[in-house]
């Protein structure tokens, strides 16, 4: 609501599309000066004669987030204080100490310090709670407060007072900031025996590049007869990392992506520049509903260029780009300048932010829009929506249970403890987590608030609510009770039901303790069925082939995938600092 309570401080910056649609430049031009000048008066009058003091800076920013709230999610205000942010969206560099962090209760909690970085070199570990930054106290303050507070110029001090885990142990430490790159590639290998796996969490500066280097050191350590790229959770990022990426596979010169917007002269057509590094290895590009963006060009482009098999989900549908214009006082704005079609002619942009419903909500194209469009090979894609995969897999989804366990971070928590108990542990393929360990991690959450509600007891309480509204209930108060009271037996049962899952949170959190990113990832690859399948697809030369002439009928397109296509999804979450 707070976007449309302020609202009326920025109506003199607003032109309406009906009013815009007729005027010329002139009258566009004075309709804009005139509004400035009514938003100056109305600022100066509140700040003379509001009851309370203002802060005409907060309330400005205020009324600019609201006048962009109202266009796309991704035309935004970056203030001089939110450069670094930016700077680390698009780069994947900053000044800190290189620590991930997260909220808990009163306390930010370093959640993984980076390998190699100022943090982990001064023996942070994750775990630790935050007691004090620069001589302040820490605690009740949130988490952007102490993430801008350890964020910084390179070459710039920090001092740090923390509580080792569960323990008494206080250390302190300064740590000296530095430049903090993160990596694009968190793990790459060899996988199924012959091939080449490469994990992508982004598209920042040199993206390409990485994968590049990561690929042909995998060739060369053994000959590979296939290459996975997985773009998973990838939420995009530069387009033009998106280009170099897809020239690793195809020729130079070759069309990847083009934008259109309404300045005509901006218009471009971007095309691979380079050598290519293999035209003819197979290729499985696995995609689920968090791949966006950047992730979208390289895997519509595969897709359509017929260079590659799409393995997953249908991905998230953002086709909008968007440009960084400077403004005053070091301030920017980004905004979505255009919109991008890959070598089909498709544009897969998913939501018509141009149009909203009654409630005020933007809108989904409609299916009376969509268009069909050939492949290089003459297959059927479609525009309006994301990349389809050629090949579904049903989604993994994990019981509410596990996720409680996880996003109560119990699961952290027993890991922290399994650290500071247990100073090494095997290699990431060789560990496990045996009947003694898991034993040991009931034990630890015995005495824990793990409640969760189960979507079975929303839907009964849905019930009940009807059933009081429509005078229904006494006649089946009964049947409520008994059905209320076997879900309580039944979710008492789930620690042991769900047995499998909760191992699987758990070896990836004690894993991260030991190998950091590198090993979470490697971690989550033993029991990942899109991956498995990009592997058996790869391993069968004649249905790769199939697939890529259409010719392929995939068996595995059922209700699950037609309900996975309508589901409503979050935004893609850009990668943001610590």
């Amino acid at each position: 609501m707070k976007h449309f309570t302020y609202s009326f401080l920025i109506l003199s910056l607003i032109l309406s599309a009906q009013e815009g649609f007729c005027q010329t430049p002139q009258d566009q031009t004075f309709e804009i000066l005139k509004n400035l000048d009514i938003y100056s008066d109305v600022i100066k009058e509140l700040n003379a004669e509001y009851v309370d003091e203002i802060q005409p800076g907060n309330l400005t920013k205020e009324g600019i987030d609201a006048m962009l709230y109202s266009l796309d999610p991704y035309t935004n205000f970056i203030p001089e204080t939110e450069i670094e942010d930016y700077k680390f969206i698009t780069t994947g560099q900053y000044g800190g100490i290189g620590a991930l962090i997260h909220q808990e209760g009163d306390y930010v909690i370093i959640s993984e310090p980076y390998l190699g970085s100022p943090a982990q070199k001064e023996g942070l570990m994750a775990g630790d709670k935050i007691l004090e930054v620069n001589g302040q106290s820490a605690v009740g303050r949130t988490y952007d407060e102490i993430s801008a507070i350890l964020k910084g110029q390179a070459g710039t001090e920090v001092r740090i007072k923390v509580r080792r885990g569960e323990t008494d142990q206080i250390l302190e430490k300064t740590i000296t900031r530095e430049n903090i790159k993160i990596d694009n590639i968190p793990y790459y290998g060899i996988v199924g025996g012959d091939i080449a796996y490469i994990k992508l969490t982004g598209f920042m500066q040199d993206a390409g590049k990485e994968v590049k280097q990561a690929f042909l050191k995998l060739k060369e350590k053994q000959p590979v007869i296939g290459v996975i790229i997985d773009l998973r959770s990838n939420g995009g990022g530069l387009l033009n990392e998106a280009v170099d990426l897809s020239n690793i596979f195809i020729e130079r010169g070759q069309e990847v992506v083009t934008t259109k917007g309404k300045v005509k002269e901006q218009n471009r057509t971007h095309k691979t520049l380079y050598p290519p590094v293999d035209l003819k290895i197979p290729l499985a590009v696995l995609t689920d509903n968090q791949s966006a963006s950047a992730s979208e060009i390289f895997a519509g482009a595969m897709q359509d260029l017929d260079r590659g098999v799409i393995i997953g989900q249908r991905t998230f549908g953002k086709g909008l780009v968007q440009n960084v214009v400077p403004l005053s006082y070091n301030a920017q704005l980004k905004i979505t300048v255009a919109k991008y079609y890959i070598p089909s002619g498709r544009c897969i942009q998913a939501i018509d932010y141009s149009h909203k419903d009654n409630n005020g909500y933007s809108t989904k194209i409609p299916d009376s829009l969509i268009r069909e469009f050939p492949t290089k090979n003459g297959r059927k894609v479609y525009d309006g929506g994301g990349i389809s995969p050629d090949v579904f897999v049903t989604p993994r989804r994990f019981s509410q249970l596990a996720l409680t366990l996880y996003g109560n971070y119990l699961i952290f928590d027993y890991a922290t403890h399994f650290r500071q108990a247990h100073p090494e542990i095997a290699p990431v393929s060789e560990f496990n987590i045996s009947d003694t360990i898991y034993a040991d991690f009931l034990s630890f959450i015995a005495d824990k608030d793990y409640s969760y509600t189960t979507r079975s007891e929303q839907a009964l309480e849905r019930l009940k609510s009807e059933a009081e509204r429509e005078h229904y209930l006494s006649a089946i108060e009964k049947e409520y009770d008994e059905l209320k009271q076997h879900m309580i037996r039944d979710k008492e049962a789930d620690i042991k039901k769900y047995e499998e899952q909760i191992r699987e949170l758990l070896r990836a959190e004690i894993v991260s303790r030991y190998y950091y990113q590198r090993g979470k990832v490697e971690s989550s690859l033993t029991n990942d069925p899109e991956l498995e399948r990009a592997i058996e697809i790869l391993h069968q030369p004649s249905t790769y082939v199939a697939i890529l002439q259409g010719t392929w009928v995939d068996p595995s397109k059922n209700q699950d995938q037609e309900q996975d296509d309508q589901e409503a999804t979050d935004e893609p979450t850009e990668p943001l600092t610590e």
